[in-house]
């Protein structure tokens, strides 16, 4: 038995849950999250505290246990505090500039990179100290955040000579030595 699945996922104050089914419903100062998981496990809102347990004794039923405790904690914890990601970008001439819902980004292509941002997530753009663009995108979800990140760092990764691109802050890059001459 899983044992991140056993534990109970608690209910802070602020924030309404609500499970019908195998669909859990959360709602908080930060927005509101639905998630439907498959049957192989049983979902119990009691005492204040979500409870998951395997439905059967499958292989599947096992592995989905501590998943889904840990995707139903994520959805408690993003609508009481929410989540953050930072992107940095790094080179010449690359700049981020927020139209409404949209970020345009020119990253030295010929063409400018558009993403439209979806909805449930805050997009701001600034600068760091260096005067290279930062951009910061929070949300309640989870897995909303860290999609936008890898979609908006995947327009340019970073590349590893002249350490050129979208990184999200911490990041470690590996720099490589460039050309050698005779």
């Amino acid at each position: 038995m899983s044992r991140i699945g056993k534990l109970p996922v608690v209910i802070p104050a602020g924030v309404k849950a609500s499970v019908e089914g195998y669909t859990v419903k959360v709602e908080g100062p930060k927005g509101k999250l639905e998630k439907t998981f498959a049957p192989a496990v049983k979902i119990t809102l009691e005492d204040g505290a979500i409870h998951v347990a395997p439905a059967s004794n499958s292989r599947f039923s096992g592995a989905m246990h501590g998943t889904v405790r840990s995707v139903i904690n994520s959805m408690v914890e993003g609508v009481a505090k929410g989540y953050e990601k930072i992107l940095e970008i790094y080179g010449v001439g690359f700049k981020a500039e927020l139209k409404g819902k949209v970020l345009n980004l020119a990253l030295g292509y010929a063409h400018p990179c558009v993403y439209p941002v979806p909805e449930g997530i805050t997009v701001v753009v600034g600068e760091l100290p260096d005067r290279n663009p930062m951009i910061t995108i929070t949300g309640a979800s989870k897995h909303l955040v860290g999609q936008v990140a890898a979609d908006i760092k995947n327009f340019y990764p970073v590349e590893p000579y002249k350490g050129k691109g979208v990184r999200i802050r911490g990041e470690y890059v590996r720099r490589k030595e460039g050309k050698k001459t005779a």
